[in-house]
């Protein structure tokens, strides 16, 4: 039975936060744990009357095979999107739509890697893109990122020594620790990285959920021809339709059509249609505006709350958008022995572990999800979190 399974299978990780969802979607656990996006926010009766008229106008095409590329009106929306916020220079067929953010990932890795290739990771990362990546059997070279972003320094030790085929980021109040790249911090990674062939990929799934600061732009304005970007209506409408997309620069996407014609087809064109009929009849600004002032609320109210209940000596970031903070347990703490701790108290969080490729002992810090929990439950949850962390740090 061990030579049943493929060597690219044998060393990925089971996604930990699915297995703690499990236990975070009890009841009566207060979880913080998933990345989710607020459901009372979902556009209900929006979508539900998108997909009447779509049925109504557009059926039998909706419900047919389709084209590799997407729904061309969708990628017209999208592109235009890019166009209008950044002044992007982004055309419908630079957009292939995938299902979900997280296919845009895997058609990156089937195209462009090898076994033994090198990638360049943020540590920490999104767990998403370490198990997608650790499929194709790629070797990480991990770059801290700080409140900045990237530690550069680091990553030009890493690039004197190596040849990274790909740079995986997230840009924008990244996944786990929310923090977000400075403007400096962007020019100066894109000047180091036009100096190589490295492939930079901009998972941005969250920009749009920014309720402070100013906004940056895009790794892919900064340099557009070494840049692929990745996006998602999973947050800013709703994760069910797994409906995302990548734009990538000419000399990628035939290969990137190749890749999805064997993976799947095309991704479920009732999904796009419905999708892209919503957008044709709804202001989506205006709805991405009333999830940003729910966020925003949310996010301050748990900032107090760990304020309050929290040992002086344990850190967090502070967002300016996004749905997650990173806090740092003083330094020879176990997060995973608190999460054991807090899920006997009915809490529950991501232990810091898995968003890290590399590290020498136990992992002290944790992330903590905002986004679909009420004031109250914040109030609640990081009371008993507090306890637990007062216990933890006295039982050591």
């Amino acid at each position: 039975m061990d030579n049943l399974f493929a060597d690219r299978v044998a060393d990925v990780p089971r996604s930990f936060i699915r297995e703690i969802l499990k236990v975070a979607f009890d009841p009566s656990v207060i979880s913080f744990a998933g990345g989710l996006p607020n459901r009372d926010l979902f556009p209900v009766r929006e979508l539900k009357e998108a997909a009447i008229k779509a049925f109504d106008t557009d059926a039998c095409d909706m419900l047919q095979y389709r084209s590799s590329e997407g729904h061309l009106g969708l990628r017209r929306t999208i592109a235009e999107r890019y166009v209008r916020r950044y002044g992007l220079d982004v055309r419908p067929e630079n957009v292939l739509i995938t299902s979900g953010s997280q296919q845009g990932m895997d058609l990156l890795g089937k195209v462009l890697l090898n076994e033994g290739d090198e990638v360049i990771i943020e540590q920490p990362s999104y767990l998403g893109a370490i198990q997608v990546l650790s499929g194709y059997r790629a070797v990480f070279h991990p770059v801290p990122v700080t409140e900045e972003g990237v530690d550069l320094p680091a990553l030009q030790q890493i690039l004197v020594r190596h040849k990274p085929k790909l740079m995986y980021g997230v840009p924008n109040f990244q996944n786990p620790a929310g923090i977000s790249y400075s403007l400096e911090n962007r020019r100066r990674l894109a000047a180091i990285l036009q100096e190589t062939s490295t492939i930079f990929v901009e998972d941005d799934p969250y920009s749009e959920l920014r309720f402070a600061g100013t906004p940056k732009p895009p790794l892919k304005q900064l340099m557009p021809d070494s840049t692929v970007l990745l996006g998602s209506f999973s947050k800013i409408v709703a994760p069910g339709f797994r409906v995302g997309w990548l734009v990538a620069p000419d000399r990628m996407m035939e290969k990137l059509v190749i890749a999805k014609q064997a993976a799947d087809l095309h991704s479920s064109s009732v999904s796009q249609y419905v999708i892209h009929q919503y957008l044709m009849d709804n202001d989506i600004d205006k709805h991405i505006r009333e999830i940003v002032a729910v966020y925003g609320r949310l996010r301050q109210a748990m900032l107090d709350r760990m304020q309050e209940y929290f040992p002086r000596n344990v850190h967090t970031t502070r967002p300016e958008g996004g749905m997650f903070l990173w806090v740092s347990l003083p330094e020879h703490a176990s997060a995973t022995a608190l999460f054991d701790l807090a899920i006997r108290d009915r809490v529950a969080f991501v232990p810091g572990d898995p968003f890290y490729v590399r590290h020498a002992g136990p992992v002290n810090t944790l992330r903590l999800s905002f986004s679909c929990v009420s004031e109250e439950m914040i109030d609640v949850g990081i009371r008993r979190l507090g306890d637990c962390i007062r216990k933890l740090i006295g039982r050591e």
